[in-house]
């Protein structure tokens, strides 16, 4: 974590990557909106809460900010996706929105890797970071498979389509099971959160919506359960080898 404004405003300029700032609400002045309108310009979230959840974090001489660092360096879908066509590579990228649990974050990283899934996609608002317990969660994952943080999860859905990459979403809304969708092309799967699962705006941009079969009487997998049965079906379509 940095502390106080100048202090964010410096790692920020020297190319820190920075997860969120948390602001006090009633922080105001002229260095307060040379911070704002740097996080503005560099698409970071920021939050303004109560100075009593800054000083739950921290009783050091925060001035009202801290901004929490990244265990990684975030990178861009748009730079990704022209990369592994070069390479002669079928991307397979993995969507979450609105996952929020380290953990599963940390275990479908590492199911991610383990397949070769090319990239993971999270968006900048409302969702899990990488912070060091997803770090740990996937047993290292997260130091070596790429991860991008968008700030419109649909628009990413909408350039992936325009880079010919089919993208399928898992919802219990679909009609189609898993296994009849063709995901030995380049693919992107979207995994929802167990609670609220893909966003409908999502849904409706996506060109697949595939479902789970389910049996018993709880309403839904994990979703790092769920993330790996759909990762390994794409494996078995393209007949292991996804280089």
């Amino acid at each position: 974590m940095i502390f106080g404004i100048r202090a964010v405003i410096e790692a920020i300029e020297a190319g820190k990557e920075i997860d969120k700032v948390l602001v006090k609400r009633e922080l105001s002045g002229e260095l307060y909106m040379e911070l704002q309108q740097l996080l503005h310009d560099r698409e970071i979230p920021m939050q303004r809460v109560p100075v009593e959840r800054i000083d739950r974090v921290t009783r050091k001489n925060h001035q009202g900010v801290i901004a929490f660092t990244s265990a990684v360096a975030y990178q861009k879908l748009e730079h990704i996706i022209p990369l592994l066509y070069e390479q002669g590579k079928s991307p397979l990228i993995l969507l979450l929105d609105g996952v929020t649990d380290v953990r599963n974050f940390g275990a479908i990283a590492r199911t991610c890797e383990v397949a070769g899934v090319d990239a993971i996609v999270i968006p900048a608002r409302g969702s899990v970071t990488v912070n060091a317990d997803a770090v740990k969660t996937s047993a290292g994952a997260l130091h070596t498979i790429p991860v991008c943080r968008e700030q419109s999860l649909k628009e990413a859905i909408i350039f992936l389509k325009n880079s010919g990459v089919k993208v399928v979403a898992a919802t219990e809304k679909a009609a189609a099971f898993y296994t009849e969708s063709d995901l030995a092309v380049p693919v992107a799967i979207v995994m929802g959160a167990e609670d609220t699962g893909v966003a409908t705006e999502h849904l409706r941009v996506s060109d697949e919506l595939v479902k789970i079969p389910q049996f018993g009487t709880i309403q839904s997998l994990n979703v790092s359960v769920a993330a790996g049965v759909l990762i390994y079906e794409v494996v078995r379509q393209r007949g292991i080898s996804l280089k």
